[in-house]
């Protein structure tokens, strides 16, 4: 039986989809209706069969009964999570183009009739029904929009990160997390009614990922998205649809509001299973008195046959619910890591050119930047993995370092498995305490038993972080730790993280698993770095204020220009120096505040210095009352320093930004 019917139906429509795995219902039942233009999340626990139902609806996978209905003339479009095999003779332009073959099928049949009319007699029937066919051809090539095709690739391929120089590339260059992009673009051109795409933001960058939510907000025709990063189902979707325990239930909002529904319903659902268990122990303690007193042996009989009857209800257990905590680390110097003048090259291509990056106790980084630009090649080379030609990686006092990276997957015990991986890890942890870190990384019952061998990528990957959350280093490096988890995994990697004493740099496009995480975001484009004293949305508020400021810039520029031209020279000087005064009044009391805030700091870090001068004495700590208080003040000091170097960097930005118009 085809899983599609192509009825007369207005809407995509799933009619009581069920599929069995073994003797466990994945989905049972299932009904639901999605709309042209709806956005809609796909959310659920691992293995709820998200993923499942998204290949079922395109037909790769036939439910045990059900049907999916479509109506005539209506399209699906379907990303997988991974397995997209492009043909690597071509380049990623003729790829990405094989998805307008009927198209470029249309042109040739249009270049056949041209050279058949060249070779017709002109005055025959034969060169008229020619002409007539041409004629049909040319229209329907005319409206297709091949000849703005080019554009629209080319639009798409750099929204997703590529660059201009990698349109004639052979795929075969390209990693898979590229391909994948690679496979996205094509679908997003070919603009099928329904997109299905299951986890689309894996392979992304916080630039492209802001792209294709922008894309997918205007897109015309409905979305459904299977997607464990939060911000990203909260901007674009207005519809849930979550599968719990085999049934799909239907919230009219985003992820967010999804969440705060099922907890209420979930509190429900635990009230009413407590005074369900309470009913039910009471009907049993009446049979087990009465089940020999032949007066009452009908009641018995009756509660019996209750019991039998009764649909028990279940409440699955949240994963949130598990803590986690890193063990306490040993204290580090303060400067943890420093680069100085660092190069990094690849062959012929450069990467870093006499770098420089300093990371301090404490500090909590977010790398983030384009793919490409050599995120991962820094943290190795802060891991000490990667070789360095020029330059000097200096290490802190005192650091221990653990670095996370998805390769780390695979120097695990194959023949081990994920309890003995984390007995192995010698933290000296309980076998229970150690089985509930698997269970919140999804590892649950016999799991745990499984051999390493056997688990998939996502499963290692998921079982090496696990491990690494044992280290008690005091700076840990990770590069995309959350690709392999699920909400409820994020959120208790989240809580721990906030918690660690220690040092750290994520590299994660996962924004609202950074965002209460990090205090600091460095930015890497190629060959530069930029650090930014906030969090991801502080970082993307500044990244979108320099971009209207930039704009605003080019508007004014563009203007001046067009006046400037209709203006005798010396009205243009008059003028030029009317706007460089106005401009300066503007600039002089924001540099006042400048000044006043850098001698702050200035006061500020020497009062730092020497309290630090002064723990470092060894009959220091001999004093609890004078430990108590001084400590107080340095941890008021760092605090107060990061909100003056926040201050000092929205002062140097403003007048940067007056002086640039001034030189324009």
């Amino acid at each position: 039986m085809s899983a599609i019917n192509f009825l007369c139906f207005t809407v995509l429509q799933l009619e009581n989809i069920s599929l069995s795995l073994g003797d466990r219902d994945l989905l049972d039942n299932l009904n639901g209706i999605i709309n042209t233009g709806e956005r809609i999340g796909l959310v659920g626990p691992n293995g709820a069969g998200k993923s499942t139902l998204l290949k079922i609806i395109m037909g790769i996978q036939e439910p045990d009964s059900g049907s999916v209905n479509l109506s005539n003339g209506e399209t699906l479009g379907y990303l997988p999570q991974d397995g997209v095999d492009p043909d690597y003779k071509l380049t990623v332009i003729e790829e990405v183009e094989t998805a307008f073959q009927e198209l470029f099928d249309l042109e040739m049949k249009v270049k056949a009739v041209q050279e058949q009319l060249a070779d017709t007699d002109h005055e025959s029937e034969a060169h008229e029904k020619l002409l007539e066919r041409y004629g049909e051809l040319q229209t329907q090539l005319e409206s297709s929009g091949l000849y703005s095709l080019r554009a629209q690739v080319e639009k798409v391929l750099m929204g997703l990160g590529f660059r201009e120089s990698d349109f004639n590339r052979s795929t075969q260059e390209f990693s898979g997390g590229w391909l994948m992009r690679i496979a996205l673009a094509k679908l997003l051109l070919k603009n099928p009614t329904y997109l299905l795409l299951d986890e689309p933001t894996n392979h992304l960058d916080i630039e492209s990922l802001q792209w294709m939510e922008n894309f997918l907000k205007s897109y015309p025709g409905a979305v459904v998205v299977v997607s464990h990063d939060r911000m990203f189902l909260d901007q674009l979707t207005n519809r849930t649809l979550a599968i719990r325990r085999g049934k799909l239930s239907e919230y009219a909002g985003n992820y967010s509001f999804y969440e705060r529904k099922w907890e209420e319903e979930r509190e429900l659902l635990i009230n009413a299973q407590k005074n369900q268990e309470k009913q039910l122990k009471d009907t049993e303690e009446f049979i087990e008195r009465f089940r020999y007193k032949a007066s009452k042996a009908k009641q018995v009989q009756s509660r019996v046959k209750q019991l039998e009857k009764v649909d028990r209800i279940e409440v699955e257990d949240e994963l949130d619910s598990v803590s986690f905590s890193f063990p306490t680390p040993e204290r580090s110097g303060q400067i943890v890591m420093k680069l100085d003048q660092i190069i990094k090259k690849y062959g012929d291509n450069t990467v870093f050119e006499g770098v420089d990056f300093e990371i301090e106790r404490g500090d909590k980084v977010a790398v983030v930047g384009p793919n490409g630009a050599g995120k991962s090649t820094l943290i190795r080379i802060l891991a000490g993995s990667e070789p360095i030609q020029g330059g000097e990686r200096k290490e802190g006092h005192k650091v221990t370092t653990s670095y996370f990276a998805q390769h780390q997957a695979e120097e695990l015990d194959l023949n081990a498995d994920p309890l003995e991986i984390m007995m192995q890890a010698g933290s000296g942890e309980k076998e229970s305490r150690l089985r509930s870190i698997l269970g919140s990384f999804l590892f649950t019952g016999d799991d745990v038993f499984k051999k390493v061998k056997v688990l998939s990528g996502g499963e290692k990957s998921r079982l090496a972080l696990a491990k690494m959350l044992l280290s008690p280093a005091n700076f840990l490096i990770f590069d995309e730790p959350t690709n392999h988890l699920d909400m409820s995994s994020k959120n208790i990697l989240q809580q721990a993280l906030q918690q660690y004493e220690g040092t750290c740099m994520i590299v994660s496009h996962d924004r609202s698993f950074l965002d209460p995480i990090v205090n600091k975001v460095l930015e890497i484009q190629p060959g530069k770095l930029r650090t930014y004293l906030g969090n991801i949305s502080y970082f993307l508020d500044k990244k979108r204020e320099e971009e209207e400021q930039k704009n605003r810039d080019q508007d004014t520029s563009t203007t001046e220009q067009t006046e400037d031209r209709s203006l005798s020279r010396k009205e243009q000087r008059r003028l030029e120096a009317e706007r460089r005064n106005e401009l300066n009044r503007k600039i002089r009391p924001i540099k006042q505040k400048l000044e006043k805030v850098e001698s702050e700091i200035e006061t500020n870090e020497l009062r730092k210095a020497e309290i630090e001068e002064l723990m470092a004495q060894t009959d220091f700590y001999d004093d609890n009352d004078k430990v108590k208080e001084v400590t107080l003040e340095y941890e008021e000091i760092k605090k107060k320093l990061t909100d003056l170097m926040y201050q000092w960097e929205d002062y140097a930005g403003r007048i940067e930004a007056a002086e640039t118009e001034l030189e324009l």
